[in-house]
């Protein structure tokens, strides 16, 4: 058996330079290796390692000014621009709980930072980007025309890790682990527990400490709480909400984020498989060919039931959630629970 000879950090920019148009996370998968160790190689050229700890650079964003968030899974790309303002340190999980920011930060998957300068045309882009210990892309914040670029190369320099200080490596990607199918007892507990639900975030640690992934429980909830749509329910959900000027909440997550959307949507375009919300401070980009399944989910709390639309890939990880935004004394708007109510269910369901 023949073993591939690691790639060194010169074949990598060897690569880059050879094929300059594509973009990096498509040619890093070409290669072989993650974004992460991509970006890594191009160190000293145009690459800066910086100390990933985020009570150090979140605090600062603020004073930059206007930037543009990016947080991503394999089949969503969630952006929004605005100011880093009101970050929240937390041992586990810090929060930016900004006007036009909302993040969910688990901090330990935020092991490499890098300040990234590439030339375009007559400009430079900016940015600092995130890795996980497996180099997946975690966040990215990107400058904007009317940054403070003095304030954003303070940041940097003052972040940037010593030439001699120990880095970590790269581990191999992570394997994804069997979920063994729930036994009657575990269904009979969840269907308990879901009913009880007063705050709609405990929902997600109720399902992990009963043993469930989440898609895996609400497949078995029955239909009181859960019902299969159409596997086009994203694109209706955002082109009817678009159309009725319903208010949304659009959640993209990978294990390091939580990025948040509340608010209109308003400019809908799709460009081949990808479904896009183009709008001033918001833009999703959503590869619908890759949704596998659509659920449309009810959660009890103390204000009401709260309904939710979610998108799964064919591995059983969730793409995209979509809430409505709660009115002043309910869980949901009117014009939110009509929304939904009127998805078609998905044909497996309508046989059942």
């Amino acid at each position: 058996m023949t073993i591939a000879t690691p790639l060194t950090f010169e074949d990598i920019r060897a690569a880059q330079a050879a094929d300059p148009k594509t973009r990096e996370r498509d040619l890093a998968a070409k290669l072989g290796i993650s974004e992460g160790e991509f970006t890594a190689a191009f160190e000293g050229h145009g690459v800066t390692r910086l100390q990933p700890d985020l009570d150090l650079i979140f605090p600062r964003l603020e004073q930059i000014g206007e930037l543009m968030a990016l947080s991503r899974n394999e089949h969503a790309v969630h952006e929004k621009i605005g100011v880093y303002d009101k970050y929240q340190s937390r041992e586990r999980v810090p929060m930016v709980l900004g006007k036009v920011m909302d993040l969910r930060l688990f901090k330990a998957h935020w092991v490499h930072a890098f300040a990234v300068e590439k030339p375009a045309g007559d400009t430079v882009k900016r940015s600092l980007q995130f890795f996980d210990a497996h180099g997946d892309a975690v966040h990215k914040i990107h400058c904007r025309a009317s940054s403070d670029l003095d304030a954003w190369q303070k940041l940097v320099t003052d972040l940037r890790l010593p030439a001699d200080a120990s880095v970590p490596g790269f581990a191999p990607p992570a394997q994804r682990a069997a979920v063994p199918e729930p036994d009657d007892n575990q269904i009979a507990e969840l269907r308990q527990r879901w009913a009880a639900i007063e705050d709609t975030h405990e929902f997600q640690g109720m399902i992990a400490r009963l043993g469930f992934k989440r898609l895996q429980a609400i497949r078995v909830m029955g239909d009181e709480f859960t019902w299969r749509v159409g596997d086009d329910a994203m694109e209706t959900v955002l082109t009817g909400a678009a159309a009725g000027a319903v208010p949304l909440m659009v959640f993209v997550r990978n294990p390091g984020i939580l990025q948040i959307h509340s608010g209109p949507v308003v400019n809908i375009k799709r460009t081949g498989d990808w479904l896009n919300v183009m709008d001033p401070d918001f833009h999703l980009h959503l590869r619908t060919t890759a949704i596998c399944e659509c659920w449309a989910i009810r959660r009890p709390s103390k204000d009401g039931d709260v309904l939710s639309v979610e998108a799964y890939d064919a591995d059983g990880n969730r793409i995209l959630l979509i809430n409505g935004i709660p009115g002043e004394t309910q869980a949901n708007r009117p014009d939110w629970i009509n929304l939904v109510r009127s998805l078609p269910c998905h044909d497996s369901a309508v046989a059942a």
